[in-house]
């Protein structure tokens, strides 16, 4: 009986259950969704990082997110000798703390409406409001929307997001 109550709690991502009591790299191997986003992970070195104890909170770019980088950039930055750039990259999409949307949109609102969020890659993000949603904007003005906020892993938590966020260039 308490089974199908359970499976009821459990969110998806692209159909996917992402269970609490998992990190954020098992639930996310599992994500239809977020296939380039675990290729990038794995390439860069990031698993036993995102597998640790944390706690993190991922923006999470989709497939359609990473479908907006060329496929030749996308392609290089794959390439081993660019291990350390991917991760910067990825890296601006991960804040060492686990950040709830509403303690975020509490930030927003306490700082007027804009708050720093700085990450592990060295990048600090200016989160936002666009009505109810939370706007991540990154060092280049690009903005990636949350789109699915509060995906509860068992070191952090995961926001997915529409766009792919990068260091200022």
């Amino acid at each position: 009986m308490t089974t199908p109550a359970l499976a009821a709690d459990v969110p998806t991502v692209g159909g996917a259950p992402m269970y609490p009591d998992k990190t954020i790299v098992e639930n996310a191997v599992n994500s239809p969704i977020h296939t380039t986003l675990v290729a990038a992970v794995k390439q860069a070195g990031l698993v036993d990082t995102l597998n640790s104890e944390g706690p993190f909170t991922v923006f999470a770019p989709t497939d359609k997110a990473f479908g907006m980088v060329s496929e030749e950039s996308l392609q290089e930055l794959m390439m081993p000798e660019h291990k350390e750039q991917l991760g910067q990259i990825l890296g601006c999409h991960v804040v060492a703390a686990n950040a709830m949307s509403d303690a975020i949109m509490g930030m927003i609102a306490d700082d007027g409406g804009m708050h720093p969020v700085p990450t592990v890659g060295g990048c600090t993000l200016q989160a936002k409001m666009s009505g109810k949603t939370i706007v991540l904007t990154d060092e280049n003005g690009r903005d990636a929307t949350v789109t699915l906020a509060d995906v509860r892993q068992s070191n952090g938590v995961i926001h997915v997001i529409d766009r792919v966020l990068l260091p200022k260039q």
